[in-house]
């Protein structure tokens, strides 16, 4: 039995989590959940009552929701390694201050603009309001990643780490709303995402959103529905 990652699309942010799990290449599962598809499925409430994704439903049973519980989870499962340091070094303190910042600051600048995406009830003051607010509040955020990968190829330094998976599936929701030319306006950030872009992680949670079939680590089990995982949801 594997641990089953329930991912949503389109533009999900548990994108990052696909891509962790990649990177550490332990066995795992899938489950899609089709955001758009309203009212979700009442067994995906037994897995988050608040139906949000990702979640990530344990070989115990038990369920974790939030990316940065998810993460720091799977972080756990591999330790002293460069994606998932010890826990209390100081490489771990790092990591656990970056992904604060980028699933509290970074993930909530966006929040205006996807107000104004999926209200369509709102007028046009209101929607030129959001989308002002929240393309000064992800400039600001790009703005100080920029900075800090001016020196560094990666969030943390040299090599990659669980940060870095994040923001693969959040840093794309620059382009998605179109907020400005990365590529002029934030260079070392727009070098960063080239490259995370180009990782054999990411093209294959990318295949996956967009359902295409796809070819993942040896890690990868393949994905499974709702109703083959109801014995494990609700104990039969």
């Amino acid at each position: 039995m594997q641990p089953v990652l329930f991912y949503g699309v389109p533009q999900g942010c548990s994108f990052g989590s696909i891509v962790a799990l990649e990177w550490l290449g332990q066995p795992y599962q899938l489950c899609r959940i089709e955001m758009l598809e309203q009212p979700w499925d009442r067994l995906f409430g037994r897995i988050n009552p608040l139906y949000q994704t990702p979640a990530l439903l344990l070989e115990s049973g038990e369920a974790l929701s939030e990316s940065l519980a998810i993460l720091l989870h799977l972080a756990a499962r591999a330790p002293d390694t460069p994606l998932a340091p010890r826990q209390g070094s100081p490489a771990f303190d790092q990591l656990n201050q970056m992904l604060s910042y980028l699933v509290t600051d970074f993930f909530s600048a966006f929040v205006p603009l996807w107000v104004a995406y999926e209200k369509p009830e709102l007028n046009d003051e209101a929607r030129s309001v959001l989308r002002a607010l929240g393309q000064e509040k992800v400039a600001d955020a790009c703005a100080y990643l920029d900075q800090l990968l001016s020196d560094r190829p990666w969030l943390l330094g040299e090599r990659r780490s669980l940060a870095d998976a994040y923001l693969a599936g959040v840093a794309r929701w620059v382009e998605y709303h179109q907020l400005f030319d990365p590529h002029r306006d934030y260079p070392h950030l727009a070098r960063y995402l080239a490259r995370l872009a180009a990782d054999p992680a990411v093209r294959f949670a990318t295949a996956l959103e967009q359902g295409e079939a796809a070819d993942g680590s040896a890690g990868f089990m393949g994905h499974v529905s709702l109703e083959q995982l109801r014995p494990r949801l609700v104990g039969e």
